[in-house]
C-alpha cells in the first residue's frame, strides 16, 4: 500500500530467515515494501513450524504482472501486497485459490472486497494531500479542503503530485480526481487535471522525488512546495523517524471528504501451491494482532483488525479521513490503462 524510503531503516529488521530441512518452507512473494519484525513472523515458525521465505519482486504492478506470466509455475506459495488498484488484474487472471479465514471475524466487511474470498485483506492506507504546517501559518493561508481549490490562484505553483503511470500514489490520486468529478459531466476530470497544470501543478516520477526533494514539509527535504500527494500516515512517520523527535509533526494530511483515496492491501493464495494448507496458516496469521500490531511501525499502515492498537505516535499524529474514495477493484481494472492514456495525452504533451 504505501512506499517510503525510510522503510529501508525498518528493513535491517528484517533478514532472511533461516530453514530446519525437517520444516516446510512457505514462500511468499510481495513488492518491495513488505517489511517486518523478525521475531514476530519467527514467533508464527516456532508455533507452527513452517518457515517462511520472503521474495520481494518490485512494486505492486511488477508484483501482480510478474505472477500472471508465471502463473502455470508459481513464484510462491502466497502473495502479499496487491492492492484494489491492481486487484482486478489478479483476479481477472484467476491468480488465487479461495479461502475464508476465521479470523476475518474481527475484519469489517468493508474492506472485504471479494465474496469469493480469492483474496484477504490486510492492511489499508489512505492517499492524501500533505501541506507543511508553517507554511500555511506564516503565510495566512487557508489549508485547502477540497480538490476544487488546488485550481485556484492562491495555490499557483504549491502543488507536486506524481505521475500515476509509475507511481502508487500517483495512480490513487488519479482516481481521486475520476471518482470525484467523472467522465461526463460538464466538467471532468480531464477539466479539472488542465486546470492544475495551468496552476502550475508539478508532476514526479515517484513519491520519493515528490516528497523529499519537491515537498518543503519534510524534515529531510529540499523542496519548496508546501502541498503534496502522500499518505495519511505520513505525519507520524515525520515525528517516529526525527531525532528528537518534534513533539507536533511538520506536515499534517487533509482529510476532509472526497480528498483521499483508500488503498487496500490483500493476501492471497496462489494457484500451483503444494502447500495449500499451511498457506491457509499463513494468512490466520497475517490477521493476528501479534502481526496486525507489528505493521504500523514496519510499513507505516494500518491494520484491518478491529482489535489490534496502534502506536501512541499514530494514535497522537494521525488523522484517518472518515469519507475516503473507494473503488471497486473491477472499475479500476476495467478503466485504468484508458484513463492512464488520456492523463498522458492531457498533462504530459
Amino acid at each position: 500500500m504505501y512506499r517510503y524510503l525510510f522503510l529501508l531503516l525498518a528493513a535491517t529488521l528484517v533478514c532472511a530467515p533461516a530453514f530446519a530441512q525437517d520444516r516446510p518452507a512457505l514462500t511468499v512473494i510481495a513488492h518491495d515494501s513488505f517489511n517486518y519484525t523478525q521475531s514476530v513472523m519467527d514467533a508464527f515458525t516456532d508455533e507452527t513450524g513452517i518457515a517462511v521465505e520472503v521474495v520481494r519482486l518490485g512494486d505492486t504492478g511488477l508484483l501482480v504482472n510478474q505472477s500472471i506470466l508465471n502463473r502455470d509455475n508459481p513464484l510462491g506459495d502466497v502473495m502479499f501486497g496487491v492492492d484494489n488498484t491492481f486487484l482486478g488484474r489478479g483476479l481477472a487472471n484467476d491468480l488465487f485459490i479461495p479461502y475464508e479465514s476465521p479470523a476475518l471475524a474481527t475484519v469489517d466487511e468493508a474492506f472485504i472486497v471479494d465474496d469469493e474470498h480469492r483474496v484477504t485483506p490486510i492492511d489499508y492506507g489512505d492517499v492524501c494531500l500533505n501541506y507543511t504546517v508553517s507554511y500555511f501559518e506564516d503565510n495566512n493561508l487557508a489549508v485547502p479542503e477540497t480538490l476544487e481549490q488546488l485550481t485556484q490562484p492562491d495555490y499557483r505553483g504549491l502543488l507536486v503530485v506524481q505521475n500515476p503511470a509509475t507511481s502508487s500514489p500517483g495512480l490513487a490520486f488519479l482516481l481521486t480526481t475520476i471518482a470525484v468529478f467523472g467522465e461526463e459531466d460538464d466538467y471532468t476530470w480531464v477539466d479539472y487535471w488542465r486546470a492544475l497544470v495551468a496552476n502550475d501543478v508539478l508532476i514526479s516520477d515517484d513519491w520519493t522525488d515528490a516528497y523529499y526533494n519537491q515537498f518543503s514539509g519534510s524534515l529531510g527535504s529540499i523542496g519548496t512546495r508546501p502541498l503534496v500527494v502522500s499518505y495519511a500516515s505520513s505525519p507520524p512517520a515525520e515525528v517516529f523517524f526525527a531525532d528528537p523527535p518534534p513533539e507536533t509533526a511538520p506536515t499534517a494530511a487533509i482529510t476532509a471528504d472526497d480528498t483521499c483515496f483508500r488503498q487496500i492491501e490483500f493476501a492471497g493464495i496462489l494457484h500451483g501451491t503444494e502447500m495449500e494448507a499451511e498457506a491457509q496458516q499463513l494468512i490466520d496469521f497475517l490477521l493476528s494482532r501479534a502481526f496486525q500490531e507489528d505493521m504500523p511501525l514496519n510499513m507505516f499502515v494500518f491494520p484491518v483488525n478491529s482489535e489490534a492498537e496502534l502506536p501512541e505516535v499514530f494514535v497522537e499524529h494521525v488523522a484517518i479521513p472518515e469519507n475516503p474514495i473507494i473503488l471497486a477493484p473491477d472499475v479500476i481494472e476495467a478503466g485504468r490503462e484508458q484513463w492512464l492514456r488520456t492523463w498522458t495525452e492531457t498533462v504530459l504533451r
